[in-house]
């Protein structure tokens, strides 16, 4: 185990882990539809499947974020969240895509193709040297 600032790699992680948890984490979990509005969505009267979704997938970015702040710290699973970041990362392209696509998502959702293309490219840039 060594301390957060010890590698590239591990200020990456911190850096993602900590902005997951302040842009999607805590926001989605606590303040799904005003967190969903500020994205442009339209909101209908309904809203409880909304809010229920918004806080069940902003408990899901509390937990990568916080994994991700951990991993920071130890080595030894480095690797492995960065495979698991890259997942997550690649198959969110692929929703904003078909989104997209569909023509059924706000076009703020379809700027967050590159914003999750992007974080493809710095995971694979900070990507962790194993030791042989």
């Amino acid at each position: 185990m060594i301390g957060i600032w010890g590698s590239y790699s591990s200020q990456f992680l911190f850096v993602i882990g900590t902005s997951t948890l302040v842009i999607f984490g805590v926001p989605m979990a606590i303040w799904p539809i005003q967190w969903a509005k500020t994205l442009r969505w339209d909101i209908p009267e309904q809203t409880d499947l909304a809010v229920y979704y918004g806080r069940c997938l902003g408990c899901v970015a509390f937990v990568v974020g916080t994994f991700g702040v951990l991993a920071a710290m130890n080595t030894a699973v480095q690797v492995f969240y960065f495979q698991f970041l890259l997942a997550c990362w690649i198959l969110m392209v692929i929703v904003h895509v078909y989104g997209a696509v569909k023509k059924i998502q706000p076009i703020t959702e379809t700027y967050e193709i590159g914003f999750w293309f992007g974080l493809v490219l710095l995971t694979l840039s900070f990507w962790p040297n194993v030791p042989a």
